[in-house]
């Protein structure tokens, strides 16, 4: 597998009824269309990590800025890295991967493998949430609106003028859409309160 240099990393703490979260590098967005960095399904918009009812979720969003109609890339070539250290180390200590293909009759699936808790892969048509009664552990992959919020104008603005022009009612993203993988798994099997999450792409 070779890598790509995009990536993004979230601190997280894992503590209580709720998940501390603060992001290690930004969110970016659309680097395939802003920059040198072309490969729209590998280019990591958002990563989110989600602590409620002693489960976990993570949401990893890439290839954005998807206007209705358009189509995703699904790359058969490209895997999704989510990475867990649990002891603060900052070496993962549990690694899930993704990865989309695609059937005899040409519909695409993702399988997810590594998925704490969870033995073997787990195996799911895009756009369906697929889980598994014995380990309970649930994975999802397709097209969904991007949660992200962004006033792009307001953002250009205060660049050219240096004066702070973002306003709150202005979203450049708002019905637009994104590729998000997501895997849900109970907490228990990470053996951890406190945790470091990241996420990467590479192509293979």
């Amino acid at each position: 597998m070779r890598p790509t240099a995009k990536h993004l990393a979230l601190a997280a703490v894992l503590a209580g009824a709720g998940l501390v979260s603060t992001f290690v590098i930004a969110a970016d967005h659309d680097e395939a269309d802003t920059s040198s960095f072309t490969d729209d399904a590998a280019d990591i918009g958002d990563l989110y990590a989600f602590h409620e009812g002693g489960r976990v979720t993570l949401i990893l969003t890439v290839d954005g800025y998807k206007l209705r109609g358009d189509e995703p890339n699904y790359d058969a070539d490209l895997i999704y890295g989510f990475h867990i250290d649990t002891n603060g180390d900052n070496v993962a200590d549990n690694d899930i991967w993704a990865r989309f293909g695609q059937n005899a009759a040409g519909d695409w699936g993702v399988e997810f493998e590594g998925i704490p808790g969870h033995e073997g892969s787990l195996i799911a048509p895009v756009d369906e949430a697929t889980s598994d009664p014995d380990s309970g552990a649930s994975v999802f992959a397709g097209l969904r609106d991007d949660p992200f919020f962004f006033d792009l104008q307001g953002f250009q603005d205060t660049l050219m003028t240096g004066t702070v022009a973002f306003n709150p009612n202005r979203d450049f993203v708002a019905l637009k859409n994104t590729v998000a993988l997501a895997v849900e798994f109970d907490h228990a099997a990470l053996a951890s309160d406190g945790v470091a999450v990241w996420a990467t792409t590479g192509r293979l």
